[in-house]
């Protein structure tokens, strides 16, 4: 039960070094709000103020979670316990929506020591309203050397969020669930590709080499279902369900575009599972 309630959190922890006042005071933009949102959840640990600022009906995806805002604001006081920290690396927002790359440590309640989680929150009206989420246990060694959250975070281009998004939905509706990896090119900067997925190397040479590493093994990677294209500039993330060994798969992929073309990558991958605390699906 203590797993299930603090897990409600995944979608509203904050590190001390990633808050801020709100960058408009008089008109806070959705990202603002889900920054200040996480402040008092997980830097204030404050309930009362919590209350204000999630609605009651809140709508939660996380599978081992409640819905509803009580799951969250009755496990504060355990989450102050057991000193769950956070820092977010990357803020992304569309429209209601905004997304957020984060690394939670003393995470045992998700899962591992270290977890790297993606959380999307739908904002109305002011207030937390939906929250999706998948997490993934923290890799030290990686095949391309870099880690599962470093690299750029500066949002630019703005003037082509549109055509980004539709760049990423094009990668993701023709190679992951079309299959045509001969259509990689079109999408995938062939210069310049830099991998954040713990078992892929650089380039599109390290993406081939991974892809026939893993059908030895039988762990091949299938994607069904394109969820959500969530873009702000040159950062775009997706969520798409499908399967990775066989098994019911939660795909969270965020990619950096540059000159019209896919130059970098960081996921989250976590199993669904076959009951959940809801029936609001993982989606």
């Amino acid at each position: 039960m203590l797993k299930l309630l603090s897990a409600a959190i995944v979608a509203t922890g904050v590190a001390a070094t990633a808050l801020g006042t709100f960058s408009h005071a008089d008109t806070p933009t959705n990202k603002d709000l889900v920054r200040e949102a996480l402040k008092t959840v997980f830097q204030d640990f404050d309930a009362d103020a919590a209350r204000k600022m999630f609605r009651e009906d809140y709508i939660q995806h996380n599978p081992s979670v409640p819905t509803g805002r009580g799951a969250i604001l009755g496990v504060l006081p355990l989450l102050k316990e057991q000193g769950l920290g956070a820092t977010h690396h990357r803020f992304i927002q569309d429209g209601d929506l905004v997304a957020v790359h984060t690394t939670y440590t003393n995470a045992q309640l998700f899962g591992g020591e270290t977890m790297i989680a993606f959380d999307i929150m739908r904002v109305e009206d002011g207030l937390m309203a939906e929250h999706w989420d998948a997490l993934q246990p923290m890799v030290t060694e990686t095949v391309s050397g870099r880690s599962q959250v470093d690299g750029p975070v500066e949002i630019t281009d703005l003037d082509k969020t549109d055509a980004n998004k539709a760049l990423v939905r094009g990668l993701v509706e023709t190679v992951l669930i079309g299959g045509d990896a001969t259509a990689l090119p079109r999408f995938v900067s062939t210069e310049t590709y830099h991998q954040h997925n713990p078992q892929i190397g650089d380039g599109l040479d390290g993406v081939q080499a991974a892809f026939k590493a893993l059908a030895k093994q039988g762990l091949m990677f299938q994607y069904d279902k394109l969820h959500m294209v969530i873009g702000e500039g040159n950062f775009v993330l997706t969520t798409s369900e499908g399967s990775f060994g066989g098994k019911p798969t939660a795909f969270y992929d965020l990619f950096r575009v540059e000159a019209g073309r896919i130059v970098e990558h960081w996921d989250v991958i976590q199993e669904i599972p076959a009951e959940m605390a809801h029936d609001n699906g993982m989606f």
